[in-house]
């Protein structure tokens, strides 16, 4: 659902999302994406630490404790790898 609309940018440099959106994204946050000559705004989690968390729940879910360690500790490694080769 593409929909245009124009909007006033307020001496403050605010601009007011209609209700209408605020309602359907159901969120009081927004991302603001300069894209040069263009802005997007996109909704946003009010906590996106939660948001990544739930993103991720599954997959956090089927590795065990150990499992995860060790694919942390290898990527670790391979980040000191690209480092010292990157010296």
């Amino acid at each position: 659902m593409a929909m245009a609309m124009r909007l006033v940018i307020s001496k403050g440099g605010q601009v007011s999302v209609p209700a209408s959106i605020r309602k359907r994204w159901r969120t009081r946050n927004v991302m603001a994406e300069d894209r040069g000559d263009h802005i997007v705004l996109r909704p946003a989690p009010a906590d996106p630490i939660a948001a990544a968390m739930g993103a991720f729940e599954t997959e956090i879910a089927t590795l065990g404790s150990e499992e995860a360690k060790r694919l942390d500790r290898e990527e670790e490694l391979d980040a000191e790898r690209r480092g010292a080769h990157g010296r």
